[in-house]
């Protein structure tokens, strides 16, 4: 199936969803349930998992494509306190299943790896294209020097930083540590490390969020778990076009409500039609270093 989502008046463009999540049952320490809370209807979880639990590639890769998604990044999580143990290791059979789709992002928990920047190197040689770190679920701040040296690797490789700037209302996380203030430090000490806001400061940082990616030429706001109507309420303060030009993006499948569903709701926002390309794929083609994204992956 060709996947393409068309832009009136502008062409068709890949559509990039740069914030993916899939986990084994077994590796999760919450009930399931609850994991894929509020999940998207598409998601048949019987077919996309098999009986022990574990993700089928190719139903994985079906569902993807008959939403319009060209590319989807999958998102590692080292979380035992909160979410479990997203090993990068599960998500290389959706790698090998559909390489075309499918990019991997690596993660570090300080309490876990150690020394960080050979883990960071070790997931990198597995074929991932960016580091997230995950304050709120890890319980650390993103400024703790502890993580420095994978920020000296990924400034050196021009490799970009993604960062959970926002709330989670899983239990056990530390929703301190999603403040946006935590970022100064690492912003002077890495001048030229790309930085991405995951859920663009959801819940109280909204402002901050976006002052620092119309600041910074080397900070965007990634949009996973925004509810694309609600943007102009949650940037209600700034310049809607202005500030799309710096979004990338993302749902956090599977908690919402459908990734077709998302792309219809920020192509209803009205910006204009090369902002929306830029939105939808030319951003991240950009900051994650993908190149050419073809518009027809089957």
């Amino acid at each position: 199936m060709i996947s393409l989502y068309s832009i009136p008046s502008y062409g068709d463009v890949p559509v990039i969803d740069a914030h993916v999540h899939l986990a084994r049952r077994s590796s999760l320490k919450m009930p399931f349930d609850l994991w894929v809370q509020n999940s998207d209807p598409a998601a048949d979880w019987a077919q996309l998992l098999d009986d022990d639990g574990v993700v089928r590639p190719s139903a994985v890769s079906a569902l993807f494509a008959s939403q319009g998604v060209d590319v989807a990044f999958l998102f590692a999580e080292y979380s035992p306190k909160v979410t479990g143990m997203q090993a990068i290791e599960d998500m290389l059979p959706m790698i090998e299943h559909d390489p075309q789709r499918f990019r991997l992002v690596a993660n570090l928990n300080p309490h876990l790896h150690y020394p960080v920047a050979a883990e960071l190197e070790r997931q990198f040689d597995l074929g991932a294209i960016a580091l997230k770190v995950h304050p709120v679920h890890a319980g650390c701040a993103v400024d703790d020097k502890a993580l420095y040296p994978a920020y000296t690797v990924c400034e050196a490789r021009g490799i970009p930083l993604i960062v959970h700037c926002g709330t989670s209302n899983f239990p056990g996380a530390e929703n301190k540590y999603g403040d946006p203030v935590y970022l100064d430090d690492v912003l002077r000490d890495f001048p030229d490390l790309t930085l991405v806001l995951a859920h663009g400061g959801r819940g109280w940082w909204y402002d901050a969020a976006a002052f620092l990616a119309l600041s910074y030429p080397n900070v965007w706001i990634e949009l996973a778990g925004l509810p694309p109507r609600r943007l102009p309420d949650y940037y209600a303060k700034f310049d809607l076009a202005r500030l799309a030009r710096k979004w990338i993006f993302a749902t956090d499948w599977p908690s919402m409500p459908g990734i077709a569903k998302n792309i219809d709701a920020v192509a209803a926002l009205g910006l204009p039609d090369e902002v929306l390309a830029g939105v939808l794929s030319g951003n991240a083609q950009r900051v994650y270093n993908l190149g050419e994204i073809s518009a027809s992956t089957n």
